[in-house]
């Protein structure tokens, strides 16, 4: 390919994002033809989970928190962020946090077997994003543990799993 048609398919072919990033135009490059550029995909496309921008913080069901505890403040060190009961402990790890829950803190689940997984995952969103997410669950048949719910310790909280039985939950500071 010589370097007109190099050009040609670079600025003025519906082709060259395609080629180059794998998305066509309409995803945030600029059409030479028409000036125009788009950044956002069709409304019949987005879901409010695309409001997701990261996983904010990671639950640990613990059966032993004298032992956890221990473990992850005098072994590895993690700073203690704030202790809201208990049975809920938080640990500041840069940009995010890890919290040790007894389980029944957020849902009402039986302690993790021994040699289980404890995980939960938090996706963090804005208040009125929370219930949008719920309704987008319930219209995809996910059943909801605990539907919207503003928790006096300051989160507006939405709880659900995954297939495989993970807890996740979705969340707004308010």
């Amino acid at each position: 390919m010589g370097a007109a048609q190099s050009r040609i398919l670079a600025y003025g072919s519906p082709y060259s994002a395609t080629l180059h990033t794998g998305y066509g135009p309409a995803f945030g490059m600029k059409d030479e033809m028409t000036n125009e550029q788009t950044t956002e995909p069709s409304e019949r496309t987005r879901s409010p989970f695309s409001a997701i921008r990261a996983i904010d913080y990671t639950v640990i069901f613990v059966r032993d928190m004298v032992a956890m505890r221990r473990f992850y403040e005098e072994v590895l060190a993690f700073p203690l962020l704030r202790e809201l009961s208990p049975n809920w402990i938080e640990y500041g790890l840069g940009s995010n946090t890890l919290a040790l829950a007894k389980p029944g803190r957020t849902v009402t689940d039986a302690p993790t077997p021994a040699g289980s997984a404890a995980l939960q995952l938090a996706f963090k969103v804005s208040a009125a994003e929370v219930d949008a997410c719920a309704n987008e669950l319930v219209r995809h048949g996910v059943a909801l543990l605990s539907p919207p719910t503003d928790q006096s310790f300051g989160h507006r909280t939405l709880f659900f799993r995954d297939p495989d039985g993970n807890l996740l939950e979705v969340y707004a500071e308010i």
